[in-house]
């Protein structure tokens, strides 16, 4: 990958492209590309819907290349919904194809007339073109895919936005098509969505064509190298077994058992309802109908933990819903109902919503007594107003702080504005401390704590102290970060994690790759890089030490069954940034 994209949506006339060296970002890929950009050229005291805010779009380090597990796309801006820097990062087909037309990234910049409609970016190996997208406006994710479908065949690369994108929400986010061409894969998190809408752009069409996969420097390194990456990936039991197997929903027992399955809006600990929408249940239910529990979210995965969700008849639904979203939509909003959850899951993917952020808006609402916990049925009437853009669907698309705002409730469970996942801090200590000082808003992505504290991966962390949660979380955030500019799946971390010897081997394989030399302290220095650009612009978009906090009632209340309360220090928080 050797050159940069700038797509200028104000340019007089509509959109203009060029196409530039890497220069002073050579070497980067992925989140180290996005967030060094984002730190760079976009003031952090902007508007993030202004014309001074930038969308970047940029594929991993290796990925393109043959290396396992290694097509993740980073997105990166500033934030409509934390106001401060975000990354957001999404599998499927699209970054791959972009890889091996050679681009290190994408900038999408400019002043977009909102008059002036929203435009498809189709690029091919002839370059870049704009054609005007009318007849897609308004239209879903699954919609749109179709028509580009018909136009453009099933072998290219769908980057897109649904309603909620047009609409600028707050919880929009961005699809990715998936090697079925579905738009199943999304960058989902800070609301990236509604900064791709108010850009004017609809949709980007990559159609690498007969662009080769990416060759390495050194081909033999790199063989060897991915091979013992793979007998690695293969032979851990999360990665090898148990993702394959059951998906990531595989924790929703894990996590009741360990008492820090967040339920009714954050709580109690354990769901009385969970084995009914386990991951254990679901691959059942799944096999049964004739739907598959092991699929690739792109080409050359090998560990194969997304799925496909069918109804009773057989007829596809949704992908596999992810664990994050059977709780968000299920044990979070007391529904137990596994095909209710797949249609919330379409609908979100369709709309172009974050599963998390939407999912703990209801369960909010559902606090509020919009509706009851545990009604279904309403919850999708209450998903389908945000794809309408109804007033209440304006203010639940907004996300979980704000409709917690507006219906006067303290208990919402954000940090920077952006929703908690699926695990409470009470009784995942670990992530919690993850929650309140990554750069991103609460994000579990960003320090996956829940590795150490409860599945017992690259040590053993007890969940429920606070001890050496602080250097836990630093030092995952540290590792994290880097490996989102790799473009390998985070849960590659599994393995490397546990393995030196497969840790090596990724650094053996990238290494091969690109003819370099990383070594783990190159690593570390990395993500250490990473975290320092993202911390200086988020404070110079005004954030301190104070925003590196849990909302005071996970202080105050305790959680059932444990019976505690999240008491990691202040002193201990701001130490997770002392490097």
């Amino acid at each position: 990958m050797d050159k940069i994209l700038r797509i200028d949506v104000g340019a007089p006339g509509g959109p203009k492209a060029t196409v530039e060296a890497l220069g002073e970002y050579a070497g980067l890929g992925g989140r180290a590309m996005t967030s060094i950009v984002v730190s760079k050229e976009v003031p952090a005291d902007c508007h993030p819907l202004g014309p001074e805010n930038k969308l970047v779009i940029a594929p991993g380090i290796a990925t393109g290349s043959a290396a396992a597990s290694s097509g993740r796309l980073s997105i990166g801006c500033k934030s409509p919904l934390t106001g401060g820097i975000k990354e957001s990062n999404a599998g499927g087909q699209p970054g791959m194809y972009l890889a091996r037309l050679g681009y290190a990234a994408i900038i999408i910049e400019g002043e977009h007339d909102r008059n002036g409609g929203f435009y498809k970016v189709v690029i091919n190996e002839s370059g870049v073109t704009f054609e005007d997208a009318g007849d897609l406006v308004g239209l879903r994710n699954y919609a749109m895919a179709e028509k580009i479908k018909e136009q453009y065949g099933d072998k290219v690369g769908l980057i897109s936005i649904g309603t909620a994108g047009e609409m600028r929400m707050l919880a929009a986010s961005i699809a990715c098509t998936d090697p079925e061409f579905r738009p199943t894969r999304h960058a989902g998190r800070g609301g990236v969505g509604a900064v791709m809408g108010s850009k004017g752009i609809k949709c980007i069409v990559v159609d690498s064509g007969g662009a080769k996969m990416r060759q390495p420097v050194d081909a033999e390194a790199f063989k060897a190298g991915n091979r013992k990456f793979v007998e690695g990936l293969r032979g851990h039991a999360v990665t090898g077994e148990g993702l394959p197997a059951y998906g990531t929903n595989i924790l929703t027992n894990i996590l009741c058992e360990a008492g820090g399955y967040p339920t009714y809006n954050f709580k109690e600990g354990v769901y009385k309802g969970a084995e009914k929408i386990s991951g254990e249940t679901m691959a059942e239910t799944e096999k049964v109908r004739g739907g598959n529990p092991t699929h690739g979210c792109h080409r050359g995965c090998v560990i194969q933990c997304s799925g496909v969700f069918v109804d009773k008849d057989g007829n596809y639904v949704t992908k596999q819903p992810e664990y994050e979203t059977v709780w968000a939509h299920g044990g979070n909003c007391g529904i137990d109902d596994l095909d209710t959850i797949a249609k919330l899951d379409f609908m979100d993917d369709d709309i172009g919503l974050d599963t998390i952020e939407m999912g703990v808006t209801i369960g909010i609402a559902m606090d509020a007594g919009v509706i009851p916990f545990g009604d279904a049925e309403g919850a999708v009437k209450l998903l389908e107003e945000v794809g309408q853009g109804t007033p209440l669907g304006r203010i639940l698309g907004a996300g979980a702080g704000i409709t917690a705002k507006c219906f006067g409730l303290e208990r919402a469970p954000v940090v920077k504005n952006q929703a908690m996942p699926a695990y409470d801090p009470r009784a995942v200590k670990g992530v919690g401390v993850t929650y309140a000082t990554t750069t991103m808003g609460a994000d579990h992505t960003a320090g996956y704590a829940v590795a150490t504290n409860i599945l017992k991966v690259g040590g053993d962390v007890d969940p429920l102290s606070s001890t050496g949660q602080a250097d836990l979380s630093r030092n995952l955030q540290i590792a994290t970060a880097a490996l989102d500019a790799t473009g390998f799946c985070l849960f590659i971390a599994f393995a490397i994690l546990d393995q030196p010897e497969t840790f090596q081997a990724m650094l053996d394989t990238l290494n091969g790759l690109n003819g370099s030399n990383l070594t783990a302290d190159d690593v570390v220095e990395l993500g250490k890089t990473i975290l320092r650009a993202e911390r200086e612009f988020n404070k110079e978009a005004g954030f301190t030490n104070v925003h590196d906090r849990l909302p005071r009632y996970f202080r105050r209340e305790k959680l059932p069954p444990h019976d505690v309360v999240f008491d990691v220090t202040d002193q201990e928080l701001d130490s997770v940034f002392n490097f």
